[in-house]
Protein backbone atom coordinates (compact mmCIF):
# COMPACT_ATOMS: atom_id res chain seq x y z
CA UNK A 1 0.00 0.00 0.00
CA UNK A 2 1.25 3.58 -1.00
CA UNK A 3 -1.52 5.43 1.26
CA UNK A 4 -0.72 7.51 3.87
CA UNK A 5 -4.09 6.12 5.58
CA UNK A 6 -6.61 3.77 4.73
CA UNK A 7 -10.36 4.64 5.47
CA UNK A 8 -12.77 1.90 6.76
CA UNK A 9 -16.35 2.09 6.16
CA UNK A 10 -18.34 0.57 9.09
CA UNK A 11 -19.28 -2.86 8.43
CA UNK A 12 -22.50 -4.66 10.52
CA UNK A 13 -21.34 -8.24 9.89
CA UNK A 14 -18.59 -10.85 9.58
CA UNK A 15 -18.19 -13.69 8.51
CA UNK A 16 -15.82 -16.24 6.51
CA UNK A 17 -12.59 -18.35 6.51
CA UNK A 18 -9.06 -16.19 6.52
CA UNK A 19 -5.63 -18.19 5.53
CA UNK A 20 -2.63 -17.01 7.83
CA UNK A 21 0.63 -15.96 7.27
CA UNK A 22 3.35 -17.71 9.30
CA UNK A 23 4.11 -16.96 12.64
CA UNK A 24 7.05 -14.02 12.46
CA UNK A 25 8.04 -15.95 16.08
CA UNK A 26 8.59 -18.97 14.27
CA UNK A 27 9.92 -17.95 10.68
CA UNK A 28 13.36 -15.61 12.52
CA UNK A 29 13.73 -18.79 14.88
CA UNK A 30 13.79 -21.60 12.37
CA UNK A 31 16.08 -19.16 9.84
CA UNK A 32 18.39 -18.61 12.55
CA UNK A 33 18.46 -22.30 13.63
CA UNK A 34 18.92 -23.64 9.89
CA UNK A 35 21.46 -21.37 9.42
CA UNK A 36 23.49 -22.70 12.54
CA UNK A 37 22.77 -26.10 11.71
CA UNK A 38 24.50 -28.95 9.95
CA UNK A 39 22.96 -29.55 6.32
CA UNK A 40 19.89 -28.10 4.54
CA UNK A 41 16.90 -26.91 5.84
CA UNK A 42 14.22 -26.77 3.55
CA UNK A 43 11.14 -24.16 5.24
CA UNK A 44 7.72 -23.93 3.95
CA UNK A 45 5.42 -21.30 4.61
CA UNK A 46 7.95 -19.08 5.95
CA UNK A 47 6.41 -15.54 6.75
CA UNK A 48 7.06 -13.43 3.93
CA UNK A 49 7.51 -9.86 5.82
CA UNK A 50 9.27 -7.22 7.11
CA UNK A 51 11.24 -8.78 10.17
CA UNK A 52 11.77 -11.98 8.09
CA UNK A 53 12.92 -10.14 5.21
CA UNK A 54 15.76 -8.44 8.10
CA UNK A 55 16.72 -11.56 8.81
CA UNK A 56 17.17 -13.23 5.48
CA UNK A 57 19.49 -10.18 4.49
CA UNK A 58 21.24 -10.37 7.70
CA UNK A 59 22.16 -13.91 7.28
CA UNK A 60 23.23 -13.87 3.23
CA UNK A 61 25.53 -10.52 4.49
CA UNK A 62 26.82 -13.49 6.87
CA UNK A 63 27.86 -15.55 3.97
CA UNK A 64 24.71 -17.88 4.50
CA UNK A 65 23.24 -19.34 1.41
CA UNK A 66 19.43 -19.23 0.49
CA UNK A 67 17.20 -19.79 -2.16
CA UNK A 68 13.38 -19.34 -2.29
CA UNK A 69 11.37 -21.57 -4.35
CA UNK A 70 7.74 -20.66 -5.38
CA UNK A 71 5.10 -23.81 -5.58
CA UNK A 72 1.96 -24.23 -6.39
CA UNK A 73 0.78 -24.50 -3.12
CA UNK A 74 3.46 -21.44 -1.74
CA UNK A 75 6.94 -20.81 -0.94
CA UNK A 76 9.74 -22.85 0.41
CA UNK A 77 12.70 -21.66 1.13
CA UNK A 78 16.29 -23.75 1.18
CA UNK A 79 18.98 -22.73 3.79
CA UNK A 80 22.55 -24.51 3.57
CA UNK A 81 23.59 -24.68 7.16
CA UNK A 82 27.17 -23.59 8.04
CA UNK A 83 27.45 -25.43 11.31
CA UNK A 84 27.91 -22.81 13.68
CA UNK A 85 30.95 -21.75 11.72
CA UNK A 86 30.08 -18.01 9.88
CA UNK A 87 31.74 -17.84 6.56
CA UNK A 88 32.12 -13.76 6.61
CA UNK A 89 33.38 -12.74 9.83
CA UNK A 90 32.90 -9.02 9.08
CA UNK A 91 29.55 -7.55 8.30
CA UNK A 92 27.46 -4.50 9.03
CA UNK A 93 24.27 -5.35 9.74
CA UNK A 94 20.95 -3.45 9.58
CA UNK A 95 18.08 -4.67 11.49
CA UNK A 96 15.21 -2.28 11.00
CA UNK A 97 12.67 -2.86 14.25
CA UNK A 98 12.75 -6.31 14.26
CA UNK A 99 13.37 -7.73 18.17
CA UNK A 100 12.96 -11.16 16.92
CA UNK A 101 16.07 -10.94 14.58
CA UNK A 102 18.09 -8.33 16.85
CA UNK A 103 18.43 -10.36 19.68
CA UNK A 104 18.84 -13.60 18.58
CA UNK A 105 21.49 -12.98 15.88
CA UNK A 106 23.51 -10.60 18.34
CA UNK A 107 23.73 -13.52 20.63
CA UNK A 108 24.75 -16.17 18.11
CA UNK A 109 27.34 -13.57 16.47
CA UNK A 110 28.82 -12.80 20.11
CA UNK A 111 29.78 -16.15 20.88
CA UNK A 112 30.58 -17.01 17.29
CA UNK A 113 32.90 -14.00 17.58
CA UNK A 114 34.14 -11.26 14.66
CA UNK A 115 33.48 -8.07 13.65
CA UNK A 116 29.73 -7.46 13.73
CA UNK A 117 27.92 -3.88 13.69
CA UNK A 118 23.91 -4.03 14.35
CA UNK A 119 21.75 -1.42 13.85
CA UNK A 120 17.96 -0.46 13.04
CA UNK A 121 15.65 2.36 12.69
CA UNK A 122 15.34 5.29 15.30
CA UNK A 123 13.07 2.95 17.61
CA UNK A 124 15.19 -0.29 17.86
CA UNK A 125 17.99 2.04 18.99
CA UNK A 126 15.26 3.08 21.85
CA UNK A 127 14.56 -0.84 23.08
CA UNK A 128 16.65 -2.54 25.73
CA UNK A 129 19.17 -5.22 25.12
CA UNK A 130 21.55 -4.55 27.88
CA UNK A 131 20.50 -7.39 29.87
CA UNK A 132 21.37 -9.89 27.12
CA UNK A 133 24.73 -8.16 26.08
CA UNK A 134 25.27 -8.18 30.20
CA UNK A 135 25.12 -11.99 30.33
CA UNK A 136 26.84 -12.69 26.99
CA UNK A 137 29.88 -9.91 28.17
CA UNK A 138 29.64 -11.79 31.89
CA UNK A 139 30.65 -15.37 29.67
CA UNK A 140 33.25 -13.65 27.91
CA UNK A 141 31.71 -12.34 24.50
CA UNK A 142 32.86 -8.97 23.10
CA UNK A 143 29.82 -6.69 23.16
CA UNK A 144 30.29 -2.86 23.24
CA UNK A 145 27.38 -0.11 22.78
CA UNK A 146 28.14 2.12 20.38
CA UNK A 147 25.48 4.62 21.29
CA UNK A 148 23.53 4.81 24.30
CA UNK A 149 24.82 2.49 26.94
CA UNK A 150 21.83 -0.45 27.23
CA UNK A 151 20.49 0.11 23.78
CA UNK A 152 21.37 -0.68 20.12
CA UNK A 153 23.71 -0.07 17.36
CA UNK A 154 26.21 -2.85 18.79
CA UNK A 155 30.13 -3.64 17.53
CA UNK A 156 30.56 -7.34 18.38
CA UNK A 157 34.60 -8.35 17.99
CA UNK A 158 36.26 -11.49 19.07
CA UNK A 159 35.55 -12.92 22.45
CA UNK A 160 36.58 -16.09 24.29
CA UNK A 161 34.21 -17.76 26.34
CA UNK A 162 34.91 -18.93 30.03
CA UNK A 163 31.60 -19.55 31.90
CA UNK A 164 29.56 -22.87 32.64
CA UNK A 165 26.47 -20.30 34.21
CA UNK A 166 25.06 -17.42 32.71
CA UNK A 167 22.14 -15.39 34.19
CA UNK A 168 20.05 -13.21 32.50
CA UNK A 169 16.81 -11.26 33.89
CA UNK A 170 13.51 -12.67 32.77
CA UNK A 171 11.21 -9.79 33.57
CA UNK A 172 11.93 -7.04 30.82
CA UNK A 173 11.66 -9.64 27.27
CA UNK A 174 11.76 -13.10 27.09
CA UNK A 175 13.41 -12.75 23.84
CA UNK A 176 16.98 -12.37 26.11
CA UNK A 177 16.24 -15.80 27.20
CA UNK A 178 15.31 -17.41 23.92
CA UNK A 179 18.31 -15.59 21.82
CA UNK A 180 20.58 -17.35 25.26
CA UNK A 181 18.82 -20.52 24.82
CA UNK A 182 19.37 -20.66 20.86
CA UNK A 183 23.87 -20.16 21.33
CA UNK A 184 24.01 -21.94 24.39
CA UNK A 185 24.71 -25.41 22.17
CA UNK A 186 28.03 -23.38 20.34
CA UNK A 187 29.16 -22.36 24.18
CA UNK A 188 28.83 -25.45 25.29
CA UNK A 189 31.58 -27.01 23.37
CA UNK A 190 33.37 -28.85 25.94
CA UNK A 191 31.50 -28.41 28.96
CA UNK A 192 27.79 -28.07 30.23
CA UNK A 193 26.61 -24.65 29.90
CA UNK A 194 23.76 -23.34 32.90
CA UNK A 195 21.12 -20.36 32.33
CA UNK A 196 19.67 -18.87 35.36
CA UNK A 197 16.59 -16.83 34.70
CA UNK A 198 16.63 -13.40 37.39
CA UNK A 199 13.06 -12.78 38.47
CA UNK A 200 10.13 -13.38 36.81
CA UNK A 201 10.21 -14.59 33.64
CA UNK A 202 7.55 -13.10 31.20
CA UNK A 203 5.77 -14.27 28.18
CA UNK A 204 6.75 -17.76 28.72
CA UNK A 205 4.68 -18.98 25.77
CA UNK A 206 7.35 -17.57 23.49
CA UNK A 207 10.03 -19.69 25.38
CA UNK A 208 8.19 -22.43 24.89
CA UNK A 209 8.20 -22.04 21.05
CA UNK A 210 12.04 -21.38 21.66
CA UNK A 211 12.27 -24.62 23.40
CA UNK A 212 10.16 -26.75 21.47
CA UNK A 213 12.33 -25.31 18.08
CA UNK A 214 15.53 -25.88 19.54
CA UNK A 215 14.59 -29.80 20.26
CA UNK A 216 13.46 -30.01 16.54
CA UNK A 217 16.92 -28.86 15.43
CA UNK A 218 18.29 -31.80 17.47
CA UNK A 219 19.26 -30.32 20.88
CA UNK A 220 18.43 -31.60 23.98
CA UNK A 221 17.34 -29.06 26.86
CA UNK A 222 16.75 -30.12 30.49
CA UNK A 223 14.78 -27.79 32.23
CA UNK A 224 14.43 -26.73 35.90
CA UNK A 225 10.73 -25.65 35.96
CA UNK A 226 11.49 -21.80 34.68
CA UNK A 227 14.12 -21.24 36.93
CA UNK A 228 17.29 -22.62 34.72
CA UNK A 229 18.19 -24.17 31.55
CA UNK A 230 21.41 -26.67 31.08
CA UNK A 231 22.93 -27.66 27.98
CA UNK A 232 24.68 -30.60 28.23
CA UNK A 233 28.14 -30.29 25.67
CA UNK A 234 28.73 -31.45 22.47
CA UNK A 235 25.34 -30.72 21.04
CA UNK A 236 25.39 -29.81 17.26
CA UNK A 237 21.94 -28.57 15.61
CA UNK A 238 21.00 -30.42 13.12
CA UNK A 239 18.72 -30.18 10.09
CA UNK A 240 15.16 -31.64 10.36
CA UNK A 241 15.04 -31.91 6.72
CA UNK A 242 11.81 -30.15 6.44
CA UNK A 243 10.47 -28.00 8.77
CA UNK A 244 6.82 -26.28 8.31
CA UNK A 245 5.90 -22.74 9.71
CA UNK A 246 2.45 -22.30 11.72
CA UNK A 247 0.28 -19.78 11.00
CA UNK A 248 0.66 -16.71 13.05
CA UNK A 249 -1.46 -17.04 16.16
CA UNK A 250 -1.22 -12.61 16.94
CA UNK A 251 -2.81 -12.26 13.49
CA UNK A 252 -5.33 -14.53 14.30
CA UNK A 253 -6.32 -12.55 16.76
CA UNK A 254 -7.67 -9.87 15.19
CA UNK A 255 -10.25 -12.02 12.83
CA UNK A 256 -11.31 -14.49 16.06
CA UNK A 257 -12.44 -10.84 18.06
CA UNK A 258 -13.84 -10.14 14.73
CA UNK A 259 -16.37 -12.75 14.61
CA UNK A 260 -17.02 -12.35 18.47
CA UNK A 261 -17.87 -8.37 17.98
CA UNK A 262 -19.66 -8.52 14.56
CA UNK A 263 -21.63 -11.94 14.71
CA UNK A 264 -19.83 -14.67 12.37
CA UNK A 265 -18.51 -17.18 12.34
CA UNK A 266 -14.92 -16.24 11.16
CA UNK A 267 -12.13 -19.06 11.01
CA UNK A 268 -8.71 -18.54 10.81
CA UNK A 269 -6.82 -21.84 9.04
CA UNK A 270 -3.10 -22.06 9.74
CA UNK A 271 -3.17 -23.00 13.87
CA UNK A 272 -5.51 -24.94 16.38
CA UNK A 273 -5.30 -26.73 19.19
CA UNK A 274 -2.15 -28.65 18.13
CA UNK A 275 -0.19 -24.98 18.16
CA UNK A 276 3.22 -24.52 19.69
CA UNK A 277 2.37 -20.78 20.28
CA UNK A 278 1.11 -19.76 23.44
CA UNK A 279 -1.11 -17.00 21.44
CA UNK A 280 -4.04 -19.28 20.62
CA UNK A 281 -4.68 -19.17 24.32
CA UNK A 282 -6.43 -15.74 23.44
CA UNK A 283 -9.45 -18.04 22.13
CA UNK A 284 -9.56 -18.41 25.80
CA UNK A 285 -9.91 -15.13 26.76
CA UNK A 286 -12.45 -14.51 24.17
CA UNK A 287 -14.05 -17.31 25.89
CA UNK A 288 -14.53 -15.23 29.07
CA UNK A 289 -15.90 -12.61 26.89
CA UNK A 290 -18.71 -14.81 26.61
CA UNK A 291 -17.88 -15.83 22.75
CA UNK A 292 -18.18 -19.35 21.09
CA UNK A 293 -15.34 -20.61 20.15
CA UNK A 294 -14.33 -24.26 18.10
CA UNK A 295 -11.24 -25.27 17.63
CA UNK A 296 -9.67 -28.01 14.92
CA UNK A 297 -5.89 -29.21 14.55
CA UNK A 298 -5.13 -26.69 12.44
CA UNK A 299 -7.97 -23.93 12.53
CA UNK A 300 -10.02 -22.15 15.10
CA UNK A 301 -13.68 -20.33 14.96
CA UNK A 302 -15.14 -17.70 16.55
CA UNK A 303 -19.07 -16.43 16.52
CA UNK A 304 -20.63 -13.97 18.68
CA UNK A 305 -22.66 -14.88 21.35
CA UNK A 306 -24.38 -11.57 22.06
CA UNK A 307 -22.89 -8.28 23.85
CA UNK A 308 -19.25 -9.06 25.15
CA UNK A 309 -18.47 -9.70 29.25
CA UNK A 310 -15.54 -7.13 30.07
CA UNK A 311 -12.93 -8.96 31.36
CA UNK A 312 -10.33 -8.59 34.15
CA UNK A 313 -7.38 -10.52 33.32
CA UNK A 314 -3.55 -11.13 33.72
CA UNK A 315 -2.38 -11.08 30.40
CA UNK A 316 1.60 -11.93 30.94
CA UNK A 317 1.33 -14.64 28.59
CA UNK A 318 0.24 -13.26 25.67
CA UNK A 319 0.77 -9.72 25.48
CA UNK A 320 0.63 -8.93 22.18
CA UNK A 321 -2.87 -10.93 21.35
CA UNK A 322 -3.88 -8.97 24.60
CA UNK A 323 -3.50 -5.82 22.39
CA UNK A 324 -6.56 -7.27 20.66
CA UNK A 325 -8.21 -7.27 24.04
CA UNK A 326 -8.38 -4.36 24.74
CA UNK A 327 -9.65 -3.24 21.46
CA UNK A 328 -12.80 -5.66 21.92
CA UNK A 329 -13.27 -4.32 25.58
CA UNK A 330 -15.27 -1.15 23.52
CA UNK A 331 -17.81 -3.70 22.90
CA UNK A 332 -18.23 -5.11 26.41
CA UNK A 333 -20.81 -4.75 28.65
CA UNK A 334 -18.66 -2.80 31.25
CA UNK A 335 -14.83 -2.05 32.41
CA UNK A 336 -12.78 -4.61 31.32
CA UNK A 337 -8.67 -4.44 32.92
CA UNK A 338 -5.51 -6.43 31.58
CA UNK A 339 -3.04 -6.54 34.13
CA UNK A 340 0.68 -7.42 34.13
CA UNK A 341 0.99 -5.65 30.62
CA UNK A 342 4.79 -3.81 31.66
CA UNK A 343 6.44 -5.49 28.67
CA UNK A 344 4.10 -3.21 26.18
CA UNK A 345 5.91 -0.28 27.46
CA UNK A 346 9.28 -1.40 25.52
CA UNK A 347 7.75 -3.25 21.99
CA UNK A 348 7.78 -1.48 18.58
CA UNK A 349 6.49 1.63 20.33
CA UNK A 350 5.08 2.12 24.37
CA UNK A 351 1.80 0.23 23.89
CA UNK A 352 0.00 1.30 27.08
CA UNK A 353 0.37 5.06 25.77
CA UNK A 354 -1.01 4.69 22.72
CA UNK A 355 -3.40 2.58 23.21
CA UNK A 356 -4.76 4.35 25.87
CA UNK A 357 -4.82 8.02 23.38
CA UNK A 358 -6.42 5.91 20.43
CA UNK A 359 -8.85 4.31 22.47
CA UNK A 360 -9.76 7.45 23.77
CA UNK A 361 -9.73 8.99 20.40
CA UNK A 362 -13.11 6.64 20.11
CA UNK A 363 -14.99 7.56 23.22
CA UNK A 364 -13.33 5.04 25.75
CA UNK A 365 -12.37 5.94 29.17
CA UNK A 366 -9.48 4.33 29.70
CA UNK A 367 -7.08 4.90 33.10
CA UNK A 368 -3.37 3.60 32.43
CA UNK A 369 -0.71 2.30 34.74
CA UNK A 370 3.10 1.35 34.90
CA UNK A 371 1.67 -2.56 33.72
CA UNK A 372 -1.78 -2.27 33.61
CA UNK A 373 -4.72 -0.40 31.18
CA UNK A 374 -8.45 -0.30 32.18
CA UNK A 375 -11.21 0.16 29.61
CA UNK A 376 -14.75 1.84 30.05
CA UNK A 377 -16.48 1.45 26.84
CA UNK A 378 -18.19 4.34 25.27
CA UNK A 379 -22.55 4.45 24.93
CA UNK A 380 -21.72 4.94 21.18
CA UNK A 381 -18.03 4.55 18.87
CA UNK A 382 -16.55 7.91 17.49
CA UNK A 383 -15.63 7.95 14.39
CA UNK A 384 -11.63 9.30 14.67
CA UNK A 385 -8.63 9.12 12.71
CA UNK A 386 -6.26 6.26 14.35
CA UNK A 387 -2.44 6.73 14.56
CA UNK A 388 -0.15 4.11 14.57
CA UNK A 389 2.88 4.68 15.86
CA UNK A 390 4.70 2.63 13.65
CA UNK A 391 3.80 -0.51 15.28
CA UNK A 392 1.94 -2.84 13.27
CA UNK A 393 -0.75 -4.61 16.03
CA UNK A 394 -1.56 -1.06 16.42
CA UNK A 395 -3.03 -0.86 12.97
CA UNK A 396 -4.37 -4.17 12.85
CA UNK A 397 -6.25 -3.83 16.41
CA UNK A 398 -7.71 -0.39 15.48
CA UNK A 399 -9.69 -2.11 12.34
CA UNK A 400 -11.91 -3.57 14.93
CA UNK A 401 -13.52 -0.05 15.13
CA UNK A 402 -14.83 0.03 12.35
CA UNK A 403 -17.44 -3.24 13.09
CA UNK A 404 -20.55 -3.17 14.82
CA UNK A 405 -22.52 -0.48 12.32
CA UNK A 406 -25.72 -0.18 14.41
CA UNK A 407 -25.28 2.83 16.00
CA UNK A 408 -23.24 4.76 13.35
CA UNK A 409 -24.02 3.85 9.73
CA UNK A 410 -21.85 5.58 7.17
CA UNK A 411 -19.21 6.14 9.56
CA UNK A 412 -15.70 5.79 8.58
CA UNK A 413 -12.40 4.86 10.58
CA UNK A 414 -9.81 6.37 9.03
CA UNK A 415 -5.85 4.42 9.87
CA UNK A 416 -2.84 6.60 9.21
CA UNK A 417 0.31 4.55 7.59
CA UNK A 418 -1.38 1.24 7.24
CA UNK A 419 2.02 0.23 5.28
CA UNK A 420 3.38 -0.81 8.94
CA UNK A 421 1.37 -4.02 8.68
CA UNK A 422 4.04 -5.18 6.48
CA UNK A 423 5.72 -5.67 9.27
CA UNK A 424 4.17 -9.26 9.96
CA UNK A 425 0.91 -9.40 7.38
CA UNK A 426 1.49 -7.08 4.58
CA UNK A 427 -1.85 -8.49 3.33
CA UNK A 428 -3.63 -7.41 6.64
CA UNK A 429 -6.20 -5.31 5.49
CA UNK A 430 -7.12 -7.05 2.36
CA UNK A 431 -7.93 -9.98 4.33
CA UNK A 432 -9.75 -7.94 6.45
CA UNK A 433 -11.83 -6.42 3.55
CA UNK A 434 -12.48 -10.07 2.49
CA UNK A 435 -14.14 -10.96 5.91
CA UNK A 436 -16.62 -7.87 5.96
CA UNK A 437 -19.90 -8.38 4.78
Amino acid sequence: MTHEFIDLPTVAHVEGAVRLPGSKSISNRILLLSALSQGDVAIVDLLASDDTAVMLAALRALGVQWTEEKTASGTIHHVKGVAGVLPNKSADLFMGNAGTAIRPLTAALAVIGGDYTLHGVPRMHERPIGDLVDALNAAGTDVEYTGNPGFPPLHIKQGKIHARRLSVRGDVSSQFLTALLMVAPLMAREHAIAIDVVGELISKPYIEITLNLIRRFGVKVEQNGWESFTIEPGQVYQSPGTIHVEGDASSASYFLAAGAIAGGPVRVEGVGKDSIQGDVRFAAALEQMGVRITMGDNWIEARSNGVLKAIDADFNHIPDAAMTIAVAALYADGTSTLRNIASWRVKETDRIAAMATELRKVGAIVEEGPDYIKVTPPAVITPATIDTYDDHRMAMCFSLVSLDGAARKGNVMRINDPKCVGKTFPEYFAAFAAIAK
